[in-house]
Order: structure tokens, then C-alpha cells, then sequence
């Protein structure tokens, strides 16, 4: 199963003119990345956020967000969102919001 263009599209244009952005194959997916961090993705089945630990109780409150578990364990500090919140504007600029304070945090790789 692929991931959904039109939904990677979405987050391009959500982080277009951004300085640092850039794009990698991940996940069966694409991750976007800031200063050489993951901040955000799509995969098979919706999207991911790389919010922090201090910012997942935050993003678990927004509709259609989950903890993050592709090994079948949670990963701290990363959630994911189903595609059709993905596709909600005030559902994923809440989220990316989250992402971007914690991820803008972090030194540059």
C-alpha cells in the first residue's frame, strides 16, 4: 500500500518557503525534515508528527491523532494522525504547530 500523494502535497504546501525543509524516503513514506530532523510525514494509512514527549499529551487531545507504534511499541515523542485529519486544516496545523515548537528546539544535523 502506498502513502497518499495528494496527502504529502498537503504538508508541502503547509511547509513551503520554510527555510530548512527537506524531503526523505521513510517509513513507506516520505518524512519532511527540518534542519536534518524529522518533523513530519505520510505513510501507508495517514501521517506522522515528531511533537516531543512534552508536547504528545497535547497532540493525543487533537481528533485522530494516536501514539506512534509502527514496531507495535509506542515511540515517545512521535504520534500519528489519520488521513482524513491529516486532511483537516485546524486538525493538522494544531499538530504541526506542536512538531514545529518542539523540532525548531533541536540543533541542526
Amino acid at each position: 500500500m502506498a502513502y497518499d500523494e495528494g496527502l504529502a502535497e498537503i504538508l508541502r504546501e503547509e511547509l513551503a518557503g520554510m527555510p530548512g525543509i527537506g524531503e526523505k524516503r521513510m517509513f513507506g513514506g516520505i518524512a519532511f525534515m527540518l534542519n536534518g530532523n524529522m518533523l513530519c510525514g505520510v505513510h501507508p494509512g495517514g501521517g506522522m508528527f515528531r511533537v516531543g514527549k512534552d508536547n504528545e499529551e497535547f497532540a493525543l487531545a487533537v481528533p485522530g491523532v494516536r501514539p506512534m507504534a509502527f514496531t507495535g511499541r509506542p515511540m515517545g515523542g512521535f504520534v500519528e494522525i489519520d488521513d482524513e485529519n491529516l486532511a483537516d486544516d485546524t486538525c493538522r496545523r494544531r499538530v504541526m504547530a506542536l512538531a514545529l515548537d518542539f523540532v525548531q528546539s533541536l540543533p541542526a544535523k
